[in-house]
Order: C-alpha cells, then structure tokens, then sequence
C-alpha cells in the first residue's frame, strides 16, 4: 500500500466537485488533518502560513513559506499537478491568497485552522462569509476506500500486538505512569511513528474514562483500564481499550463486566448497511441499562476514526444518519463506579456491504495478570 492509494490524485477532483456542490466558492485548507486528506501533505502548523487553495472551479493552488517549500514538493502533494506558490518573509500571504481567488462571496476553512489564521483570512477576503471545510469534507473522509481500511487494519493490528504485551507490564507494586511509559514504547516498537495516548486507570481511576497516568500504585486485586493509541507513518490512527485485573477481581466487578462485553458484543452485531448511528449506540445501552447500569455508561458508543483518533461519524443517541460500507468507528461502551472502578472494552469496526468487520482481535473477556 502507498501514498498514492491512501492519498489518491482523483481526490483533488472530488473535493473541487464537492465545493462547488455545497455553493462555496473555495476551501481554504491549512495544516491539519484536512490538508492532509485532500493532499498527503502532513504540514507543519507554524505562524508562517502554509495552504491549499482549492477554489470550486479554476485551478488549485499550494500557498507555502519559501522555507517550506522543499518540504511541500517532496511530500505526496506533488503528485496532484499543483502550483506551489511560494512567499517570502516581507509577503502578505493572506493577501496573497486573496489575489488569487479574486471576489469571493463564501469560503470554508478547515476544521482546525487557527483562529490566528482565520481572522487573517476575514480581513483579507472582507464580506466573505466562512464556514467550515467540514461541511464539504465530512461525506468523502467518513467513507473510507479500501485503501483506508487497509490501513486501519494494520493500524489494529498493531494495537493489538501492543495489547498483547501488556500483561508483560502490569503487576501490583507498579505505577501507572510506569506501566504507561512501557507501553508507549511498545507503541512505538509496534510500528507507529506517534504516541497519542496511553491511558492506565486503576482501581478508583478506572472511573474516570479519560484518565491519563498518575503516580498511583497499582494493588493487588484491582481492576485496570489500558486505552491506547498512536498514528501509523501513513497518517491512519488506532485506538483500542481493554479491561485487565491484577490478580482475582472484585465480585461485584467481575459481575458487570459480563455485563459490558455482552454489551460490546451486541453494538457490534448490529452493524451493517442501513442501521442508523444511534441504533449502534442503543444495541450497546439497552444491555447495561436493563442489568441496572445505565446511569455508569456515561458516554457515546463510539467515535469514527481515520486521519484523526476522533472524527465523524459518532455512535450516538441523537444520531440518525444510515451506516454505510467504508464507514469506520470504535465501539467502546463502558462501565464506571465512582470512587471504585470502571471497565470498557474498544474495538473498531468497518461497516461492510455484509455487516460489521472488527479490526482488533485480541481477547474482550476480563484478562487477569
């Protein structure tokens, strides 16, 4: 698999086709992970500003720093046939960007522009109305080519190889934060280029379903959350969380953690064609709310996933929008005590033209260590 099946020149084309639909005259995509879908180019975020100039209709453009530019041209942008227009450190670049598109009445910014960038923007291109690049990107990135799958894959896989060392790391007597600095090597000796997070929850912490790592010593008996991910060299990311116990669980543990991976199993079941987002999250739900849980699944199911850990489409109530072959998402309902302890278990999952494909594969049942 290359740049050119993940990052493919018809892409370009896609996206002017599906400004002009959306009735902008132009998309205005600095560093980030938009710039990065439309072109390959994983730009540095820098006060110097660097951006593609995808007008509805009329020829692209790159916009860089002059300094930059040997970066740019050797990334995979330079495949698409743009002009890479290169300015100089007494240039306005926003004007210069401004030249280019001329009078324009609606513009998108991508989604993570700096607010820096954007009021720049606002002033050189007065009266224009701006709005996200989102709303143009969001329908191609949810849809992932069988390229993108593939790389998920191998971004599960290697996840997964780091799952299965972590019973190496964890024992009583250990921090979190030591345990956590093990496994994000292993991240990285997995084959990821970037650590994104590593979350190692014990006991009460378990709780908290965005805990981080803590100077806390893990004990015998409890309960540990490890949710973990990175970013593959190609730019594909994986998340994935598993639930283990240092030694024999607590019984009231051990009791509704059944509970949450019959729950896991049946949000994943009843993936496929056609099945809104929501209906995802209620299979999921319905399992812990009718055990008596419901009050400690205090999250969405689900998150899609691609360039970014987290982006659309989202498994949750209020969701309605139909699941469809290529649409990619973690499912990771959770249960959490407070003050006692917490579990959740996280896949991902490729909606196929079948149903639902899992691309982790390491045990869902409570591991013990």
């Amino acid at each position: 698999m290359t740049s050119s099946d993940l990052y493919p020149v018809s892409r370009l084309a896609a996206v002017q086709e599906a400004t002009a639909k959306a009735g902008l005259d132009a998309l205005l995509l600095t560093p980030g992970p938009d710039l990065r879908y439309v072109s390959g180019y994983d730009a540095k975020p820098l006060e110097r500003l660097t951006c593609l100039v995808v007008p509805a209709s009329g020829e692209p453009c790159m916009v860089v720093p002059r300094l930059e530019l040997p970066a740019a041209e050797a990334s995979p942008a330079s495949r698409l046939g743009l002009e890479f227009v290169a300015w100089d450190e007494t240039d306005d670049p926003y004007a210069l960007v401004a030249a280019r598109l001329g009078r324009v009445a609606k513009v998108g910014l991508a989604d993570r522009m700096w607010a820096m960038s954007s009021l720049r923007f606002r002033d050189a291109l007065p009266g224009a109305e701006q709005v996200l690049a989102g709303s143009v990107l969001r329908e191609l990135r949810m849809r992932k080519s069988p390229a993108e799958v593939a790389a998920l894959r191998e971004a599960g896989e290697a996840i997964d190889a780091v799952h299965r060392r972590v019973p190496e790391f964890l024992r009583a007597g250990r921090t979190e934060r030591e345990v956590g600095r093990d496994i994000a090597e292993a991240i990285l000796a997995a084959g990821h280029a970037t650590v994104d997070f590593v979350i190692v929850a014990s006991g009460p912490n378990g709780a908290s379903p965005h805990h981080d790592v803590s100077d806390r010593v893990i004990q015998a008996g409890e309960p540990v959350v490890v949710d973990i991910g990175g970013q593959l060299h190609n730019g594909y990311c994986s998340d994935s969380t598993r639930t283990y116990s240092v030694g024999e669980p607590p019984a009231d543990f051990a009791a509704y953690y059944e509970v949450l991976r019959r729950a896991q199993e049946a949000a994943c079941a009843a993936v496929r064609p056609g099945v809104s987002c929501e209906s995802v999250d209620a299979a999921a739900r319905d399992v812990i709310a009718e055990a008596g849980y419901g009050g400690y699944f205090i999250h969405r199911t689900g998150h899609g996933i691609g360039i970014e850990t987290h982006e659309e489409p989202y498994i949750v109530a209020g969701n309605g929008e139909p699941l469809e072959p290529g649409h990619a998402f973690s499912v990771e309902p959770g249960i959490y005590l407070p003050g006692r302890h917490g579990a959740r278990i996280e896949d991902i999952v490729v909606c196929t033209e079948n149903g639902g494909e899992r691309l982790n594969d390491t045990p869902r049942e409570l591991v013990i260590v």
